[in-house]
């Protein structure tokens, strides 16, 4: 049979169509084909292909360059197979046969586990631990061997140049297959295969990622491998369907069934610490040996030990101190550089008691970041990020420890970021997903055959999908994920008391409390679902008192703020809420105006809380314990003790995330030209809380005008959400536009 056409295409899709952007199904079995009659181009339109028969022909191989985004189940029974390295370009495989081709060995078997990294099922088996094996533990120890071979005998060159990294490369690869011996010997042919492309992974992470002449080396470029979809509006990821969508304005949101994916928890693949080029993982943790750094200039010649190397899962874990050492690293081409405006607009405080302490404070525009961009294309200002926070320090570490790396969230990817720096220290990235929320804890990890436990720092990440991500950073793995909602994730939320309870919020209107447990060497872990919290409406933010955190929850949703109990020694598992807390704003409400979305919610002390309402043009700050006092015997409805209340910008743009800093009495919010209000709460402030007097804000950051290369200054755009470490020493903001603002703060002396 000659090549497949575009009509045989449409005469054997299902659904019936006339459009190959829409075909799931496609059935060329028992055609005669060979390699060369499966024409790439035509087959590459099928972005929405889900289902692929291609059994019984006479295929030796996939063509290269074959893109099916979408296609999770793939037949090549009863070919003649011989190679299977182009089958890496699937990487969302989920289910392959590929019995009945003599020419498909063991080691091809367990190449194809690493090549796809959501393989599942393999000829009919679920081989999940096997090929999670091969992708976590098997590979880690390979990569351990590698880089000792490395560190005995192998250095870089004084002069790096392409002719002698090629003999060097060649070198280091023959000295590492020679040298060794792992495994059994029924796999020596996987075991060579795996060490010669971990060898030239290992040896590419050390090269600084610029030419000779200065240029950018495209095979180390952060983004380029990673992401795949085209950036959308929050609320269109939530509502429009897969492949047909529209990306409709920020103002409302919309629910939408996730797509339909494992439930169970099951871990993903390990990831590596340097992206190749051509190798398109779906889920990829990065140790980017580029940052997306501002204020910095390519070096030439320049050459870098990767920052976070993939260790074993078997070392103790280091204190959670992810400061670059023995490094340095050239913005992407996506960094902007951030100018900070003269005379930013302060607000002097007068007679309305915002006073400031006793030196001035000052926050300085530090770096700004495109580092959520769509293959890294410093044109993208439509990727909306929504959701930052800093690492907390582990509890045995140095109590200012990680305290200057924060993560963020939006679009595809999550960014782990050194605010000193500049730099992107980590990037995971998943196809199709659009995050929404995320959220750091501490968990206990195993050692070895019941070895010593000890604490570990996780991340956990959600969004429009509906599955909750569980990665582990340090050692650059994401190793789990479980179904938490049938609809979108907004909001996720640790226990500050009991870090392996996860609360998580969504659109079908539940709040779910989970335990996800402690994991293992090998990162098995198991969660386990503690309550069901029924909402009338999505929850935004979820917040637990300091002093009860394990007695009650508030959740601000999108109409109204409501009160959970969240005992656990109480029988029933499904609960509404105990209380309803409104507001005076509420008051003012018409056909036009609606106060009851909560938009904005923290604790900024153990007793005060800072809330505010869309459209409301203030921020409130109110007591949880009189506010909570309140409540008696069945009564629903309880109106906020209302302390003060602080100016805001008046503005219809919803989803602007306020946050705080209790131990420097700070409130900071952004708004929809890029502005940041600062609020410091001094003790003189508490004292005035009854005067009835409207506080204004003690600074408010001026937009920093970033300028592109090439451009001029970035207008500015809503500020979608902000977050300080313990010490306020950085201060980050985040975009509707891609862009990801540092503000590092100073203490000056009385002038």
């Amino acid at each position: 049979m000659g090549k497949i056409t575009e009509q045989l295409v449409l005469e054997s899709c299902t659904p019936k169509t006339n459009n190959l952007k829409l075909i799931k199904t496609l059935n060329l079995s028992k055609l005669g084909l060979k390699s060369q009659d499966l024409p790439v181009p035509l087959l590459s339109r099928m972005n929405c292909l889900e289902q692929l028969d291609l059994s019984g022909n006479r295929l030796q191989e996939l063509p290269s360059g074959l893109v099916l985004p979408s296609l999770r189940f793939l037949d090549l029974t009863n070919n003649e197979m011989e190679d299977i390295l182009n089958l890496e370009s699937l990487t969302n495989l989920e289910e392959l046969k590929i019995e009945e081709n003599v020419y498909i060995t063991v080691n091809d078997n367990y190449k194809l586990m690493v090549l796809l990294p959501k393989l599942r099922i393999y000829n009919g088996k679920d081989v999940s631990t096997t090929a999670n094996h091969m992708r976590f533990i098997y590979t880690e120890n390979l990569r351990s061997r590698v880089a000792g071979v490395w560190e005995s005998s192998f250095s870089l060159p004084d002069d790096v140049t392409a002719e002698k990294m090629s003999v060097l490369e060649r070198d280091f690869v023959n000295k590492v297959n020679r040298q060794i011996k792992y495994g059994p010997s029924s796999l020596t042919d996987y075991t060579k295969w795996r060490l010669e492309r971990i060898a030239k992974e290992y040896l590419r992470s050390l090269i600084e990622p610029t030419s000779e002449e200065g240029e950018t080396v495209v095979d180390s470029d952060p983004e380029e491998n990673n992401i795949t979809a085209t950036p959308i509006k929050r609320k269109a990821a939530i509502a429009a369907a897969e492949c047909n969508m529209d990306s409709p304005q920020k103002k409302t949101r919309l629910a939408a069934q996730a797509p339909l994916t494992e439930a169970s928890p099951r871990k993903s693949s390990r990831l590596q610490s340097t992206p190749q080029k051509g190798q398109s993982t779906t889920d990829a943790l990065t140790s980017l040996g580029q940052a997306a750094r501002a204020l910095l200039r390519p070096t030439k010649g320049q050459v870098t030990r990767p920052n976070t190397a993939i260790r074993d899962a078997s070392e103790p874990e280091p204190e959670a101190d992810t400061t670059p050492s023995k490094q340095s690293k050239t913005p992407t081409k996506s960094c902007i550089k951030a100018t900070r405006t003269p005379n930013a607009n302060s607000v002097t405080p007068g007679n309305h008691g915002c006073s400031k302490s006793q030196e001035s404070v000052s926050l300085r525009p530090l770096h700004a970041l495109q580092c959520h961009s769509k293959q890294d294309n410093p044109d993208d200002f439509s990727t909306q990020l929504w959701a930052c926070a800093f690492q907390p320090p582990l509890e045995h570490s140095n109590a200012n420890a990680g305290s200057r790396i924060v993560a963020t969230c939006g679009g595809e990817s999550l960014c782990l970021i050194d605010c000193e720096t500049g730099l992107v220290m980590k990037k995971y990235n998943v196809a199709g997903e659009e995050f929404f929320s995320l959220a750091w804890s501490t968990v206990l990890m195993s050692g070895q055959s019941g070895g010593k436990v000890r604490p570990c720092s996780i991340l956990a990440a959600g969004g429009k999908r509906g599955l909750v991500k569980l990665i582990h950073p340090r050692a650059n793995t994401a190793y789990g994920e479980f179904r938490a909602g049938r609809k979108a994730l907004s909001i996720l939320r640790f226990s500050p008391r009991q870090g392996n309870f996860l609360f998580t919020g969504g659109y079908d209107k539940k709040i779910f409390m989970w335990d996800i447990g402690g994991i293992d060497s090998e990162y098995n872990f198991k969660v386990l679902q503690l309550l069901v919290l029924e909402a009338t409406s999505p929850a935004l933010h979820l917040s637990l008192p300091p002093n009860s955190p394990d007695r009650h929850l508030l959740a601000a949703c999108e109409d109204g703020l409501l009160c959970y109990n969240t005992q656990l020694n109480k029988n029933t598992m499904k609960r509404s809420e105990e209380m309803e807390i409104t507001f005076p704003i509420y008051d003012n409400e018409d056909k036009e105006h609606n106060y009851h979305t909560i938009d904005g919610l923290q604790f900024l002390s153990e007793d005060i809380v800072a809330s505010k309402s869309h459209m409301q043009g203030s921020i409130y700050l109110w007591s949880w314990s009189a506010t909570h006092r309140q409540k008696v015997n069945k009564k629903k409805q309880v109106c906020a003790v209302i302390l003060t209340e602080l100016q805001w910008c008046s503005t219809e743009i919803p989803y602007l995330t306020l946050n705080t800093c209790p131990s420097e009495g700070y409130v900071v919010c952004g708004d929809d030209k890029g502005r940041l209000w600062t609020y410091h709460v001094t003790d003189l402030i508490v004292g005035n809380f009854k005067s009835g007097k409207s506080v204004k804000a003690t600074e408010i950051l001026e937009w920093p005008s970033p300028v592109k290369k090439g451009g001029g200054p970035v207008e500015g755009p809503s500020i979608n959400s902000v977050a300080m470490d313990p010490e306020l020493q950085y201060l980050v903001a985040l975009s509707d536009k891609n862009m990801v603002l540092v503000w590092k703060r100073e203490i000056l002396g009385k002038e």
